[in-house]
């Protein structure tokens, strides 16, 4: 066991939780980000040696507040948690449906990111990795690409992430001068529970969770404010 220490948001299960195993395996202790307690324990007792339960919920301002205090200093953050509620097009996704998945997927990750920066300022080499999707890439969404057919649905999501894309290049750029790296990693499509889609495709989330620790171990000399996808390869905006 190292000294060094990560937090994964949405840790619980899919990619999260792969994720958060694969740094414990590296000799980190890991905070298993999750909303629910007992689930949230499941996946601490799953992963073993190394892994802590941390109650999150990316939604709850106070609950971030409190999730923080117990945290000194942070080496990663992975912000993971996300939803998608519908594959639909923008003309048939309810004003209420963007904002349920901007409360997570966008204000979330930015809420928790401000509440563990004192954290991870105390790291001689802080890292935060945003899970983004390939969808999100707004070239991808123009013009042919191996990822996705233009056109396709799920705006509120794919939106949601085009606003996370844009944040991470911000925070890198704001954050470069303190020894930051932070970076968007486009997973792939994984069988996960994310969406209909993702539950159908027989992609592995483990192989995704592999990109998502490249970009939380980088090098002094790794880049910032970039996006990846999961087998290192940079993505287009």
């Amino acid at each position: 066991m190292n000294e060094r220490t990560a937090l994964v948001t949405g840790a619980n299960k899919g990619i999260g939780k792969h994720i958060a195993r694969l740094l414990a395996a590296e000799g980190l202790t890991v905070y298993v980000g999750s909303r629910d307690p007992g689930r949230g324990q499941r996946a601490v007792e799953e992963i073993g040696a190394g892994a802590r339960l941390l109650v999150l919920d990316v939604t709850d301002p106070d609950g971030i507040a409190q999730a923080a205090a117990q945290v000194d200093r942070l080496d990663v953050l992975i912000n993971n948690a996300g939803v998608s509620p519908s594959l639909a097009p923008p003309a048939g996704t309810g004003v209420e449906e963007y904002r349920r998945t901007y409360e997570t997927n966008v204000f979330g990750a930015v809420a928790v990111t401000n509440a563990f920066l004192p954290a991870l300022r105390r790291s001689p080499r802080p890292r935060i990795v945003n899970i983004s999707s390939g969808t999100a890439s707004l070239t991808w969404s123009t013009t042919p690409n191996p990822q996705f057919t233009p056109g396709s649905g799920a705006a509120a999501y794919r939106s949601s992430k085009a606003a996370l894309n844009a944040l991470t290049v911000l925070y890198a750029q704001t954050l470069a001068e303190d020894g930051f790296k932070v970076n968007a990693l486009a997973p792939g499509l994984r069988a996960t529970d994310l969406n209909p889609r993702a539950a159908a495709a027989g992609g592995d989330p483990a192989e995704a969770a592999q990109g998502a620790l490249r970009l939380a171990l980088l090098p002094d000399d790794g880049p910032t404010g970039g996006f990846f996808s999961w087998d290192g390869t940079p993505v287009p905006w």
